[in-house]
């Protein structure tokens, strides 16, 4: 099936997911880390399908760009994951199950970066 929307992006669906899995974890964390690191996590993880659905939106060569963005957002919000573990405010199967969603996304956003390069170039 064709893209028609940036929903149909499997990066964006996951993206999506991953979104939910942070504020999800999110709860976890104590009061005080409510302004902190809790509002960086959250930030960092809805940065990641907001760029791609940008970047579909703007096509070309912004898209690419778009795309990575996500994948440095992507990388904050990991960052902020590992942080809250080491304070051992989640424990290591949360943090298993959230990296593991992580790394599928990393490795679709990966690919699609890829392909819009290969899209980009110059046909001769």
């Amino acid at each position: 099936m064709p893209i028609q929307s940036y929903r149909d992006l499997e990066a964006w669906q996951i993206g999506m997911d991953f979104v939910v899995n942070v504020y999800e974890l999110t709860k976890h964390l104590p009061v005080e880390e409510r302004y902190g690191l809790a509002s960086q996590m959250r930030r960092a993880a809805v940065s990641v399908p907001s760029n791609v659905s940008e970047g579909h939106q703007l096509g070309g060569k912004s898209y690419r760009r778009f795309v990575s963005f996500a994948i440095g957002s992507l990388a904050e919000a990991n960052t902020q994951i590992e942080i809250a573990l080491r304070l051992e405010y989640i424990d290591g199967p949360m943090f298993d199950a959230i990296t593991r969603k992580s790394t599928r996304l990393r490795q679709v956003l990966h690919g699609l970066r890829r392909s819009l390069k290969t899209n980009d170039e110059p046909r001769t």
